[in-house]
């Protein structure tokens, strides 16, 4: 059982920036690869980011040029830099423990319990 906490989230003005934290247990041989998705108000849960053990990551490119994953040497922590930010990036964030290398959502993944983020003009 993989288990994830998400923090970092938050009240952010337009054109502001945000870090979120993903705090993983491990990263499970099934499940070795981390994604953010969000989930607007009204919206199916949406993939932003995805990055392996090994590093290699891909992004949405709805959020490319604004958007960074990265992970902490122990890759027991993943990171979404957040860059300037618009009112339409309020939702809530999830971050989750996924087999394949992709940010397509994934019935089996394991989620964390997601961290809100507002975004006001």
């Amino acid at each position: 059982q993989v288990n994830l906490a998400e923090s970092g989230g938050g009240s952010v003005q337009a054109g502001g920036s945000l870090t979120l934290s993903c705090a993983v247990s491990e990263r499970h041989y099934a499940k070795p690869n981390i994604a953010w998705f969000r989930q607007r108000s009204g919206l199916m849960r949406e993939g932003l980011a995805v990055i392996s053990d090994s590093g290699y990551f891909q992004l949405h490119p709805s959020v490319e040029g604004r958007f960074t994953i990265s992970q902490n040497d122990a890759k027991t922590t993943v990171y979404l830099r957040m860059n300037n930010l618009k009112p339409s990036d309020t939702g809530v964030y999830y971050c989750a423990a996924k087999g394949g290398v992709s940010y397509a959502y994934d019935p089996e993944a394991s989620w964390g319990q997601g961290t809100p983020v507002t975004v006001f003009s």
